[in-house]
C-alpha cells in the first residue's frame, strides 16, 4: 500500500506538468522489463530485471537531445556455477547519454532513435548463500561504463510508449560486466 501512495502523486505530477513540458521539448520516462546477461556475466547469471526513470530534453528542431536516466537491474546467479543459492547481482545505475531521434513525418505516431553515453554503475551481490551467510554488507563497488541502443517512441499527443534495447559494458577488474536490458515504458510530455 505504501508503494501507492508514492506512484499515485508522482503520475499525477507527470500527468499534470505533461501540457507546459510538451512546449519545451522535456520528456519523463518510466519503464521496466527484462535483463539479458551476456559474456562472461552469461556465464553465472540468469534473465534479470529492470527498471528506468528518466528525463530528457529535444530542443524544437533539433534531431540530437540529452536525457539522463537512473535504473535499478537484479539478475539472480546461477547456483551451479557460484556454488551458492539464493544469491543476486544488483545495479544501481546513472547515466547520461545523448539521444538522435529520426526524422519521421508529422503523420507518423512511431519515431525510431539511438541512445549512447556513459555513467556509474554501483554492483553489490546480494541474499544468502547456502550456508544462510548473508551477503551484500560490504561488497559494493562502483565503476564506470559504457551504453548504446536504439528504440521507438509511439507518441500520442504529450504522452507515448517506448520500447527500448541498450547495451551495456561495466569496465570491472575482472573481466568487463556486460548485459542488455529491454525496457518498455511511457514517456510524458516532448514535442
Amino acid at each position: 500500500m505504501k508503494v501507492w501512495k508514492g506512484v499515485v502523486p508522482l503520475a499525477l505530477a507527470f500527468g499534470l506538468g505533461a501540457a507546459p513540458l510538451h512546449a519545451q521539448g522535456v520528456e519523463f520516462s518510466l519503464g521496466g522489463g527484462i535483463g539479458f546477461p551476456l559474456s562472461n556475466f552469461d556465464d553465472i547469471a540468469k534473465l534479470g530485471w529492470n527498471g528506468l526513470a528518466g528525463v530528457s530534453f529535444v530542443p524544437t528542431g533539433w534531431p540530437v537531445g540529452i536525457q539522463v536516466d537512473g535504473q535499478f537491474q537484479q539478475y539472480k546467479l546461477d547456483e551451479d556455477v557460484v556454488g551458492a543459492s539464493g544469491l543476486k547481482d544488483r545495479f544501481l545505475i546513472g547515466t547520461g547519454n545523448l539521444v538522435y531521434k529520426f526524422k519521421t513525418s508529422e503523420e507518423s505516431s512511431i519515431r525510431p532513435y539511438i541512445i549512447a553515453g556513459g555513467g556509474v554503475y554501483n554492483v553489490k551481490t546480494t541474499g544468502s548463500d547456502n550456508v544462510g551467510t548473508v551477503v551484500g554488507t560490504d561488497n559494493s563497488t562502483t565503476k564506470f561504463g559504457l551504453n548504446a541502443g536504439a528504440g521507438f517512441d509511439f507518441k500520442a499527443g504529450s504522452a507515448g510508449l517506448f520500447v527500448e534495447g541498450r547495451f551495456h559494458d561495466v569496465f570491472t577488474d575482472g573481466p568487463n560486466v556486460k548485459f542488455i536490458p529491454i525496457t518498455v515504458g511511457v514517456r510524458l510530455g516532448g514535442h
